[in-house]
């Protein structure tokens, strides 16, 4: 797939120091090379992997004109400009950025896999997606995901109370 205007929703978190700052400076990254065109709620949720503390997860629907690639080189540029250290796999973080769907499309090439592997099976990622793409389907199956977060645990994840209004001002 080559460059060319995408619709894609990335996953943003983060579960150390100033969350909800990491989150925001992500976004207004974001905005230096993308037009977002929808934002989730906050969702607090608990960690998956070793012990560590809470994440605090959101998702930003936006348009671009990257590759896939393009994409994923961005988003680990601005994960490592914002203190992003890589030390354990599912070990706390300042901030991860992931790639989660882009309308229509399948990507599998070195790196990235979209959608996201572990989409359908974690709620802090299907939910915020769901948020800002409601209308979401497996590009591979066309399955709605509105039907598979119907089923999906939602234990540990918690949506913040009036967090749609403007988490990211």
């Amino acid at each position: 797939m080559t460059a060319g205007q995408l619709d894609c929703v990335l996953g943003l978190g983060s579960n150390l120091g100033d969350r909800l700052g990491f989150l925001r400076a992500a976004a207004r990254k974001l905005q230096q090379h993308a037009q977002i065109t929808a934002v989730s709620a906050l969702y607090e949720t608990d960690p998956v992997g070793p012990q560590q503390p809470d994440y605090l997860n959101a998702a930003v629907r936006l348009r671009l004109e990257l590759s896939p690639g393009q994409i994923l080189e961005l988003l680990l540029g601005i994960e490592f400009g914002l203190g992003r250290e890589r030390l354990e796999r599912w070990g706390p973080r300042t901030l991860d950025l992931d790639l989660l769907h882009i309308a229509g499309h399948a990507v599998e090439v070195a790196g990235l896999v979209v959608p996201h592997r572990e989409l359908t099976r974690r709620a802090f990622a299907l939910l915020p997606l769901l948020d800002v793409m409601p209308d979401a389907t497996d590009p591979t199956t066309g399955q709605r995901y509105v039907q598979l977060a119907q089923t999906l645990d939602r234990t540990g994840v918690r949506e913040l109370v009036n967090s749609r209004a403007g988490w990211l001002e």
